[in-house]
């Protein structure tokens, strides 16, 4: 397995790169939001990999972070979910957006990706609840237990789940959780 690549970046076209490493140069495929952080062609790249070997290619797919890898890794797994729609996810969304998503169970942002539809967003969702440690969505995280809560008590009052999460888009970033409820009940009263 190739876990590692590091060379002269050679060429780089959206979602293709060739890495040049001591003469020989690896075709990768690579998330749009690593390749909005790549340097300029003839300058030195790492990337983190991941390898697939089929009957009929051997792939490559280089990521820069550990939790993009990470978490490309995660969605393979899910069946249905190929390395394409794996890049396309990744180039639709940060890793922390997809973890808040997956916690907030908001099929409406998957949706938005270019290739997937209601029930693979559906299907994404029901897979990767619980999934997304620590590590992948670590600056997310404070925000998730805090929505995590805001939603459980919005839901003890009797809203519906759609309800709650509409309410809890409008609580500001950081709030605590009963500044959250207060705000979300304020929404909920509005709408």
């Amino acid at each position: 397995m190739i876990g590692r690549l590091s060379g002269l970046l050679l060429d780089k076209n959206p979602a293709q790169l060739i890495v040049d490493c001591n003469g020989v140069g690896y075709e990768v495929s690579v998330p749009m939001s690593t390749f909005y952080h790549l340097p300029g062609t003839g300058e030195r790249v790492t990337l983190l990999m991941h390898m697939v070997v089929r009957e009929d290619a051997q792939l490559l797919y280089g990521f820069g972070t550990a939790q993009e890898r990470e978490l490309f890794r995660e969605l393979i797994k899910i069946s249905g979910i190929g390395a394409r729609t794996g890049l396309a996810i990744l180039s639709g969304m940060s890793v922390n957006d997809l973890a808040q998503a997956v916690t907030l169970q908001d099929v409406g942002r998957l949706t938005k990706i270019p290739g997937i539809g209601k029930k693979t967003a559906e299907r994404l969702l029901l897979e990767l609840k619980g999934k997304l440690g620590a590590d992948i969505g670590a600056a997310a995280n404070g925000d998730n237990e805090s929505s995590n809560d805001i939603l459980s008590a919005l839901l003890a009052l009797g809203y519906s789940e759609k309800e709650a999460l509409l309410a809890i888009k409008q609580v500001p970033a950081g709030s605590s959780v009963s500044d959250g409820i207060r705000q979300a009940l304020k929404a909920l009263s509005k709408a």
